[in-house]
C-alpha cells in the first residue's frame, strides 16, 4: 500500500511539474523572441533613420512624397516626356548656321536662335521642379525589402544624401544653360568671324551636354518601373513609346546631317577662297558691316560658285551624302518648318533603310557618320519589333 501510495503521489505531481516547466520555457522563449526583435529593429535603424510604412506618411510633420503615389507617378511620366522634349530641343541649335546666298556668307539665324533658347530655358525650368521634388521624395529602405513590405525612409537628410550621391550632379550638368549663354553672347556682342566660333562652341556644348541629358532617362524610367511595375500600361502605349524613340533618332540624325553639310560647304568655300588672292576668307562669315559689299559679291560668285556650287546633284567638290542638302538649297533656306521636315525625312528614310541609299565619298568623317546611321537604324528597328512581339 505504501508503495502504491508513493506511486500514486508521484503520478499526481507529474502534471504540475510539467505545466510549470512549460510555462517557464514559454517565458524564456518569449523573452528571447523579444530580444531578437529588438536586435533586428536596432540593425534596421542603424543603417536608415525614420523608416515608416506608406500609410504613416500622411501623419508626418515634414512634407514628404510617397514614391508610389499616383499623382507623383503621373508627374514622373510627365518628366519623362519633358526629358524627351529636352533632347529634342538640343538638336535645334544645329540648325542655327545658315548660308546667306545674297551676300555669300555664313550667319546665325536670329529668330530661330531666340526661339530655341526660350524653349530650352522653359524645359530646363520644368525639370528643375523635379530636382526639387527629389529632395522631398521618400525611398524604400534597402534593408526592409527582404521582408516583403518595404519601409519608406522619410528623413530629409537621408533623402538628400542619397540623391546627391546618385543623380544630382548628372541632373545639374544637364540643365546648365551653356547653349543659351553662347547664343545670347553672339546675339549681343558678335561681329564678323564670331559666327565660326559660335558655331564650333555650340557643336561642342550640345554634344558634350547631350550625354548627361540622355543619361538622366535611365534612373527616371527605372524608378517608374520599380514603383508602377511597367512604364506603359498597354501594348500600344509601349509600341508608341519606342516609335517615339525612332522619330527622335531621325530628328537627331537629320540635324547632324544638316550641320555636317554646312561644315563641308564651309570647307569648300574656305579652300576655294584661299586659292584666290582677291578673296578674303574673313568675309565668308557675315559681319554687320562689310566694306565694298558689291565687290565682294562679284568676287565670291566668281570664285565660290564654280567650285562649290551644286546643280542637279552634280558638283566639282566631293560632297558625298551631303550633295542632296547642297543641291536642294536647304542650307540657304530660312523657312525653318520646311527645312526641318526635309532633314527629318532624310533621317527617317536612312534609319529605316539602314543607310542603304547613302553614296559616300572617301572623306573619313562622312564614312563614319554613314556607318553610325546604319548601326543605329538596325538597333532601333530591332528594339521596336522586339517590343511589339513581347507585347503581343
Amino acid at each position: 500500500m505504501a508503495g502504491k501510495n508513493r506511486s500514486a503521489f508521484s503520478m499526481e505531481l507529474t502534471p504540475a511539474s510539467s505545466n510549470q516547466s512549460a510555462s517557464q520555457s514559454f517565458r524564456m522563449g518569449f523573452q528571447r523572441g523579444s530580444e531578437g526583435l529588438m536586435t533586428l529593429g536596432r540593425s534596421l535603424t542603424s543603417g536608415v533613420t525614420k523608416a515608416v510604412f506608406p500609410e504613416d506618411l500622411k501623419v508626418s510633420d515634414v512634407k514628404i512624397f510617397d514614391p508610389q503615389d499616383k499623382s507623383l507617378l503621373l508627374w514622373n511620366r510627365l518628366f519623362v516626356i519633358s526629358c524627351i522634349l529636352a533632347v529634342s530641343v538640343d538638336p535645334l541649335f544645329l540648325f542655327l548656321p545658315v548660308f546667306q546666298k545674297e551676300n555669300m556668307c555664313l550667319h546665325i539665324h536670329d529668330n530661330l536662335a531666340y526661339t530655341t533658347t526660350t524653349l530650352r530655358s522653359v524645359i530646363d525650368a520644368f525639370y528643375l521642379v523635379r530636382m526639387v521634388l527629389q529632395f522631398r521624395t521618400a525611398f524604400i529602405a534597402p534593408s526592409s525589402r527582404v521582408f516583403g513590405r518595404g519601409e519608406l525612409v522619410i528623413d530629409p537628410k537621408e533623402i538628400a544624401n542619397r540623391y546627391i550621391h546618385r543623380y544630382f550632379f548628372v541632373d545639374l550638368a544637364s540643365v546648365l544653360p551653356l547653349p543659351q549663354i553662347v547664343v545670347w553672347r553672339f546675339l549681343h556682342q558678335s561681329k564678323g568671324s564670331d559666327v565660326l566660333g559660335t558655331k564650333r562652341a555650340l557643336v561642342i556644348i550640345v554634344f558634350v551636354q547631350y550625354i548627361p541629358r540622355f543619361l538622366r532617362f535611365l534612373p527616371l524610367i527605372s524608378e517608374l518601373k520599380k514603383t508602377a511595375g511597367v512604364f506603359a500600361e498597354t501594348a500600344w502605349a509601349g509600341a508608341a513609346y519606342y516609335l517615339l524613340w525612332f522619330l527622335l533618332a531621325s530628328h537627331v540624325f537629320g540635324a547632324l546631317w544638316y550641320l555636317l553639310a554646312i561644315e563641308r560647304k564651309d570647307t569648300c568655300w574656305d579652300t576655294a577662297c584661299r586659292e584666290n588672292p582677291d578673296c578674303n576668307p574673313s568675309n565668308l562669315y557675315c559681319a554687320y558691316e562689310v566694306p565694298n559689299i558689291k565687290e565682294w559679291r562679284n568676287i565670291s560668285k566668281a570664285v565660290l560658285e564654280p567650285k562649290c556650287g551644286a546643280t542637279d546633284e552634280i558638283s566639282q567638290f566631293k560632297y558625298g551624302i551631303y550633295l542632296q542638302a547642297v543641291s536642294s538649297g536647304v542650307l540657304e533656306s530660312e523657312m525653318f518648318v520646311s527645312k526641318y521636315l526635309y532633314c527629318l525625312w532624310w533621317g527617317l528614310q536612312n534609319l529605316s533603310t539602314l543607310g542603304q541609299g547613302l553614296i559616300t565619298s572617301t572623306y573619313p568623317g562622312e564614312v563614319i557618320f554613314s556607318i553610325t546611321v546604319a548601326i543605329f537604324g538596325l538597333l532601333l528597328f530591332a528594339l521596336l519589333i522586339g517590343n511589339m512581339q513581347l507585347s503581343a
